[in-house]
């Protein structure tokens, strides 16, 4: 069933690629698929069986909740490595199938405390149950000693909205704390920012960032449900175990020496404990003018962590376009989640402590693998290229599609659009499709159309507040001006409107996101949902791939500018030779 595509003019590009991408160490070849694959007999195009077939083996508890720098992420790259070879792709990066990805993994000390000292008296934070802590600094032991804490409101500096909440303070040295989310959410004021939808000042990767760029020793943020759009659970067990991060050395943005959340109890036992209200500063902080709050408190801390210099893969498969070999149009999913953590009991109190990413994002995978077999067959075979990449380390904060926009197998003026599967829905079809960050691109200008095709209309995601266009991998490809687009199951299911798919979005949310419980279920999961979805996306990728069309980003929005200047670069420089 697969096709190779072999050519001068896709020699040619292997040979383009090979300039164009950074000398990585890479792994050696992938062994036979696992036995679920073996034993599948795929269909050409896409196909529910298929689809479910892949999201059984990378969900399976042999993968081990697929954790970058184990066995389950060999596991996991070889599977897809030998599916994409199957299909009938080339490999992608330098000609070869792995883009390595140096990392660092940190394993804090879970019997870690934060020491406090509140208005004279001590108090003692536990790593779990009263918060989460951690370093980017890549060394075993951090030590602060009385720390002085500031309250900095969201820990926000937007020139352009004229609100800088560090105003009139030095944090240099001092731990401050912060509240999730940004002010237009929690004042329910259109007004301030973009009112209820987050604006990427109130993600918590920008708030570390900006503490860090002001001083400060450490940072904190107090959860609360509704501002994170998840419980503590979440945060508990997303930064309980080993953490990933990129090396320091090329890093530009800034790092702190300690970071981590409060939970919302013990948020309030602090600030009362120091005398002051933590609601009334929530109100003031959303209020223009607000001014830093200093505490009745000192935090010390010793913070030791286990550090290893590791590497994850990137899995980049390439079919070469016939007429536009240098031109691309990309899918993209992250194969990470967040592996298997050795406690005595999982997070519900059972003995399951896989994590194994049913949802998030063996879907999201499957689904670029199914778009990889219906492309390898179709015919005419596409005018331009299209690359299907499979990124390592988004549960550590994007990190893998951060590295590949950094050293991309084609250039990303050369890269047509970029689609990211992530997550995808399993409630079954419905008569919308939402368009996470929708208003954004001309690619949804392409998209309607196919939606009205299948009597679906385009919305925006029904929970803005959450973040979720920050929160994948489509997110660094914006920044660096490539027109990206995510695009999420529908909310009004044709089996039960939109009370059902609120009813699925909040069942998943509060039972299986980033919980062991996300796993395959063949009895409840709807797949005629997911595999419409990937039709979608198919048939605009199609489009795009027949044609010389260049999508840009609407005018105003910030990552045009971007674009246009890869663009002109791209259609000004002289022809190779």
């Amino acid at each position: 069933m697969s096709r190779p595509f072999l050519s001068c003019l896709s020699c040619a590009l292997l040979g383009a690629l090979a300039l164009a991408a950074c000398d990585r160490p890479q792994a050696a070849a992938a062994p036979a698929p696992a036995a679920t694959a073996a034993t599948h007999a795929f269909r050409p195009g896409i196909d529910a069986g298929d689809f479910a077939a892949h999201v059984q083996a990378l969900a399976s508890d042999g993968f081990e909740g697929r954790g970058p720098g184990t066995a389950g992420e060999d596991r996991t790259v070889e599977y897809i490595q030998a599916q994409m070879q199957r299909i009938g792709l080339q490999p992608g990066y330098r000609g070869q199938w792995f883009q390595t990805v140096p990392m660092v993994e940190t394993t804090t000390d879970p019997a870690t405390t934060l020491a406090l000292e509140v208005a004279g008296k001590p108090r003692v934070l536990r790593f779990g149950d009263d918060m989460v802590i951690g370093t980017r600094s890549g060394q075993a032991e951090v030590k602060l000693e009385a720390s002085p804490l500031v309250f900095v409101g969201y820990g926000v500096d937007a020139p352009e909205q004229q609100w800088n909440d560090y105003a009139g303070i030095d944090v240099r040295g001092k731990t401050v704390v912060m509240l999730v989310n940004d002010p237009g959410f929690h004042a329910g004021d259109d007004s301030l920012f973009e009112g209820k939808r987050m604006t990427y000042y109130g993600r918590w990767t920008y708030k570390f960032e900006e503490a860090a760029r002001k001083g400060a020793a450490a940072a904190l943020i107090v959860h609360d449900d509704a501002g994170a759009s998840y419980g503590w659970d979440v945060v508990k067990s997303s930064w309980s175990g080993a953490q990933h991060d990129l090396p320091a050395a090329g890093d530009p943005a800034p790092r702190l020496p300690a970071q981590g959340w409060l939970s919302g109890e013990a948020a309030n036992a602090l600030f009362a404990g120091a005398g002051l209200d933590l609601a009334q500063l929530r109100a003031a902080a959303n209020k223009r003018g607000f001014k830093a709050v200093p505490m009745d408190a000192t935090l010390s801390l010793d913070l030791k962590s286990t550090i290893a210099q590791k590497s994850s893969r990137n899995v980049v498969g390439l079919l070469p376009g016939r007429a536009h070999p240098d031109e691309a149009v990309l899918y993209m999913a992250h194969w990470d989640h967040l592996g298997k953590h050795d406690d005595e009991a999982g997070p519900d109190g059972s003995a399951d402590t896989i994590y194994n990413g049913a949802v998030d994002n063996a879907t999201g995978v499957a689904g670029i693998l199914e778009l990889a077999e219906a492309f390898a067959h179709q015919q005419p075979a596409p005018e331009r290229s299209l690359l299907f990449l499979a990124v390592t380390l988004e549960e550590s904060g994007l990190l893998g599609s951060q590295y590949y926009v950094a050293h991309p197998a084609l250039p990303l003026a050369q890269t047509v659009a970029a689609f990211n599967l992530d997550a995808m829905s399993v409630s079954g079809r419905s008569r919308d499709i939402t368009v996470v960050g929708l208003g954004s691109s001309q690619l949804e200008d392409l998209l309607k159309p196919v939606a009205e095709q299948q009597g679906r209309s385009l919305h925006a995601e029904a929970h803005p507040e959450a973040g979720g266009y920050f929160r994948s991998d489509h997110f660094n490809f914006a920044k660096a001006g490539v027109p990206a687009l995510y695009i999420d199951g529908g909310e009004d299911l044709v089996d039960g409107g939109t009370a059902a798919g609120a009813a699925a979005a909040k069942d998943y949310n509060e039972h299986r996101y980033h919980k062991p419980g996300d796993e395959y279920d063949a009895a409840t999961w709807k797949l005629d949902g997911a595999i419409q979805d990937l039709e979608t996306v198919y048939a605009v990728g199609r489009d795009l791939a027949a044609s010389q069309q260049w999508p840009n980003w609407y005018a105003g929005n910030p990552f045009k500018a971007a674009r246009d200047q890869a663009r002109a670069g791209a259609t000004t420089a002289p022809a190779a030779k």
